[in-house]
């Protein structure tokens, strides 16, 4: 298949693009295509940006997964406007150039976040859940889905992944949290209770790749672990497998100060259940979180 990545130069997209180019004839859209060529090492005409293109015919499929993080700063008036129009502005455009598309791409795999969900306790939540009301994490996954749903009305498959803490060292918040716990600084945050719902780097690419395979799927698919742990339980995983101490405990109130509204991502969680993968029989290579810290430790 010919794929179009957008996103390619992230944490997530470069692994799956390096999974995926054995196989598949990639092309990647990047906002700097040189560093990105030089990051993947690959030919320059396989890295784009998205203004070059005036159509997608000849993509058979699209995987979206550009976006700024929500962790990357404090959550000021201005970063809420980027985090979302980083979102919602390249997926609109991706959508105009479908509909200029003969034919179109026959599948659409489109990122979302399990913020979509909201704060919750310790009770299950699989894709069938619709919250009542939404914080901001929850509106701008609410209108990126939207937009990637629509492909739909162009005969194009679209498949939309709710993805939790993904894991490895290279970066996202795992990376973040390694220097301290190196130190022997680690510890939970808050009270601890609050779910964390994660997945290995490895097995989310494995089902991006999955649902490419599997034209039967569509819809929403939670991308997390069947066996998500509480804070306190992922924090004292990470220190054991490192051989560190873990004894301190970062307050809720000093998290609320330092980062304000975005404190909640860190002191608050949910029991994410990837029911429809399952059922659509993806395995997950790292289902239990000690071997998932080693395997992403080590790798």
């Amino acid at each position: 298949m010919r794929i179009l990545i957008t996103g390619a130069s992230g944490f997530i997209g470069q692994y799956l693009a390096r999974l995926l180019r054995a196989e598949h004839d990639l092309l990647l859209v990047s906002r700097q295509p040189e560093l990105t060529a030089r990051q993947l090492a690959v030919d320059n005409s396989k890295v784009i940006q998205l203004e070059q293109l005036n159509s997608l015919n000849n993509v058979d499929a699209i995987i979206n997964l550009a976006g700024e993080s929500l962790a990357t700063k404090r959550w000021s008036i201005e970063q809420k406007r980027r985090i979302s129009e980083s979102r919602w502005v390249i997926t609109a455009e991706l959508l105009e150039k479908l509909k200029q598309s003969t034919p179109a791409p026959r599948v659409w795999i489109n990122a979302s976040a399990i913020g979509f969900y909201g704060a919750h306790g310790t009770e299950p939540l699989d894709e069938s859940y619709i919250p009542s009301h939404g914080d901001f994490p929850y509106r701008v996954c609410a209108h990126w889905e939207e937009l990637a749903q629509q492909a739909s009305d162009y005969h194009c498959r679209v498949c939309i992944m709710r993805i939790g803490l993904v894991l490895g060292r290279q970066g996202g918040a795992l990376a973040k949290m390694l220097p301290a716990y190196w130190l022997g600084l680690g510890g939970p945050l808050g009270s601890g209770k609050q779910m964390v719902s994660w997945i290995t780097r490895a097995d989310l690419a494995d089902a991006i790749r999955f649902l490419l395979e599997h034209p039967e799927c569509q819809g929403v698919y939670n991308a997390t672990s069947p066996h998500p742990v509480n804070n306190e339980t992922f924090s004292a995983t990470l220190a054991a497998v490192l051989h560190r101490p873990h004894f301190l405990r970062t307050p809720g109130w000093l998290l609320k100060i330092l980062l304000g509204e975005m404190a909640g991502l860190l002191l608050t969680g949910q029991n994410v259940q990837p029911k429809r993968l399952l059922e659509a029989g993806f395995q997950f290579r790292y289902p239990e979180l000690s071997e998932a810290m080693r395997h992403v430790l080590e790798d």
